[in-house]
């Protein structure tokens, strides 16, 4: 199944809210009054991309021109920094996993991409996850000292996103085994073991770990896509006798769903999720 969600009312709501900087206001929380910032920079570039905008899109590349200034200083967003770790560290790998989301071509966000690259593969050199070692590299590379603060965890949505590309295979399958097993799953998207499914197909816990599992089949290393195939008997397990799929209304969350302009009609349901999970399985099996 084939479709165009990029014409959607979604896409054309959004992207009248941009403001002439590629910004939305306010990029990583909605801590702040509605009124003022209705959606934040993250979560519209977050929309549009699954609506299908690419960098060949003029918002994106707005979008992405802003984020690389705000990555190497020229700009600063007006979040108000978190205390809860370095905020240096945090939005540099924030900006750069948006910007190699889009593109490969951006120098300052290859660099951050190569450092975290760098930290996951002296964690798992021994084929497994050694704290200790990701720990002492985490604080080498970025110059922290040997005790004190808080570090960032990398089973997150955004070193995750950020090294699909950069990781060796042994490291990459090393990685995937790791996050499939981990009790609290993916932050930022998924906070459940990955390697049990869920129990329910119709639910919007069921759409949110499809999320997980589209971020993890982005690693391309040699043996990487097969550890998902079991998703994949499981997505067939639970497709339509007609053919097609359905979550259920309970999956439309305004992130993932709806893709249509509304989702009045189970037609309509039927066509966002049958693309989905058709798009998901290509990745996986190609």
């Amino acid at each position: 199944m084939t479709t165009d969600y990029k014409d959607s009312k979604w896409a054309a709501v959004i992207i009248a809210l941009q403001k002439d900087d590629g910004s939305w206001g306010y990029f990583h929380s909605l801590a702040y009054p509605i009124k003022s910032n209705p959606i934040t920079t993250e979560q519209a570039i977050r929309r549009l991309e699954i609506l299908g905008y690419t960098i060949k899109d003029e918002p994106i590349m707005k979008a992405v021109a802003y984020l690389h200034d705000c990555l190497v200083g020229k700009k600063t967003i007006p979040d108000r920094r978190e205390k809860l770790h370095n905020w240096e560290v945090f939005t540099s790998l924030m900006f750069s996993t948006w910007i190699r989301r889009f593109t490969t071509d951006d120098e300052a966000a290859n660099a951050t991409g190569k450092k975290w690259a760098e930290i996951i593969s002296y964690a798992f050199a021994n084929g497994v996850y050694d704290h200790d070692r990701y720990v002492e590299v985490y604080r080498e590379v970025h110059n922290l000292p040997p005790r004190g603060g808080r570090l960032l965890d990398f089973a997150n949505f955004y070193h995750i996103s950020l090294v699909a590309d950069l990781l060796d295979d042994q490291t990459a399958l090393a990685l995937i085994d790791y996050i499939l097993q981990k009790p609290s799953g993916i932050y930022y998207i998924y906070d459940k073991q990955l390697s049990i499914l869920p129990p329910v197909f119709k639910s919007r816990t069921a759409s949110w770990y499809l999320t997980a599992i589209e971020l993890l089949a982005r690693y391309r290393n040699p043996g990487c896509r097969e550890k998902f195939m079991f998703v994949v008997e499981w997505l067939e397990r639970n497709k339509e006798p007609e053919g097609y799929w359905d979550m259920g209304v309970e999956a439309k969350d305004g992130i993932q769903f709806p893709l249509s302009d509304s989702w009045r009609t189970k037609e309509l349901r039927i066509k966002d999720c049958t693309y989905r999970i058709e798009k998901l399985i290509k990745m996986i099996e190609v």
